[in-house]
């Protein structure tokens, strides 16, 4: 169903003191042109009433208002005319170009412009004196002026509104880069927690399950030996962490952080906490002659091996844990493997997150990273964890 626009309120507001003032130049008798067909001044009122009314489409229409309005202001050529019909029509050619559409604010200018110079070229070719040149001053100041000042209004609202989206688009940008950056922190913090505590805290879970379910003096004297030793340990990376979490501006892998040199220890504090489970954790590591390691890589090597080991006390069966380090000009190979199987005695449960924490470490430094069974020569299996982190020079983003 064809429904019109409800006219705005400024709209209303000029037309009705267009129609006003045309009325009130009626009543006291001013015209702008004298001699012409209809001399009865009350036939002005009529282009008067047709330009007022539009006046309430020179939002919602403004072609059609031009359009119309153009010729009541030719009709009102042939009365005694009324400025306010002037003035209203000049209204309509600004509002055409201002709220129309991207052609017709191109058209209209050109357009004026060109009925301009006709007009002028015209009467100087009739009335070859000033007078022609006059009409052809009128003419452009109804016409052309009013398409000029609207298409530099139209030209500055636009500015500003490109302004406006390019400023929300920069806003809409830079909390998207807060969000990624808050984001990538928290996981980064994930992955230190979760490689910092889950290694004791499954010992712990595994020596107290077995002190409990084994009424044996020694063994529940030895589980709780390792109970503290983890405990104690744990407590410490947790104060060390917490204590770098309130350090401001901190970047890259913190001077604190564990390296490769921990190796040894990392690796006799699993042996001695798996040794109950019939596990023997042995290191093989060539890479101390070839040199120092950048940090980032060294820090992503020594929580593979970590949470690999964590991984093996919690699910390994009976059997030798190889912890294996080969470096290359290229990149340090990381390999930890374990006998996959079933095992006596208690388990700690696991959620997944060691070993998605260990791919994003090596997705961060642009490695590889596989885990998972391998056969073995005794028609067994081979947990095995594979990494390979680049360590050329602008190998990984710092």
């Amino acid at each position: 169903m064809f429904s019109i626009a409800r006219p705005h309120r400024d709209d209303v507001i000029l037309a009705s003191v267009g129609l006003s003032g045309g009325l009130f130049l009626w009543l006291v008798g001013i015209h702008v042109q004298n001699g012409r067909l209809f001399e009865a001044p009350w036939v002005s009122l009529l282009p008067l009433a047709v330009i007022s009314a539009l006046e309430l489409l020179r939002r919602s229409a403004p072609q059609t208002a031009l359009a119309v309005g153009t010729l009541a202001l030719v009709a009102d050529q042939f009365t005694v005319g009324s400025l306010a019909t002037l003035l209203m029509f000049t209204d309509l050619v600004y509002t055409a170009v201002l709220y129309g559409t991207p052609a017709a604010a191109r058209r209209i200018p050109v357009t004026t412009l060109l009925v301009t110079v006709a007009v002028t070229a015209g009467f100087i070719a009739w009335i070859p004196s000033a007078d022609a040149l006059l009409i052809g001053i009128v003419t452009g100041l109804l016409s052309f002026g009013p398409a000029l000042t609207g298409v530099s209004v139209r030209n500055h609202r636009d500015a500003a509104e490109s302004a406006r989206l390019r400023a929300d688009q920069t806003a809409l940008l830079a909390e998207m880069d807060r969000v990624q950056a808050v984001t990538a922190e928290r996981s980064r913090m994930a992955r230190e927690l979760h490689d910092l505590v889950a290694n004791h805290l499954s010992a712990i879970a595994i020596h107290s399950t077995a002190a409990l379910s084994i009424d044996e003096p020694g063994t529940s004297r030895d589980a709780l030996g390792v109970i503290r030793r983890n405990s104690v340990d744990g407590l410490a990376e947790m104060r060390r962490l917490i204590g770098l979490l309130r350090e401001s501006g901190a970047a890259g892998p913190p001077s604190a952080a564990p390296t490769l040199a921990s190796l040894d220890a990392l690796v006799g504090q699993a042996g001695a906490n798996s040794a109950s489970s019939g596990l023997t954790v042995t290191l093989d590591d060539d890479c101390e002659a070839a040199g120092p390691l950048p940090a980032p890589v060294e820090l992503a090597a020594y929580r593979i091996v970590q949470e690999s080991l964590t991984n093996a006390l919690k699910h390994a069966a009976p059997g030798p844990v190889t912890v294996r380090l080969r470096r290359s000009r290229e990149a340090l190979l990381v390999e930890v493997s374990s006998v996959l199987g079933d095992r006596p005695g208690p388990r700690a449960p696991g959620s997944g997150a060691g070993l998605v924490g260990m791919r994003e470490r090596v997705a961060l430094l642009g490695g590889t990273f596989e885990a998972g069974p391998e056969p073995r020569g005794d028609d067994g299996k081979t947990w095995r964890v594979r990494a390979g982190l680049p360590v050329a020079e602008g190998a990984y983003g710092a």
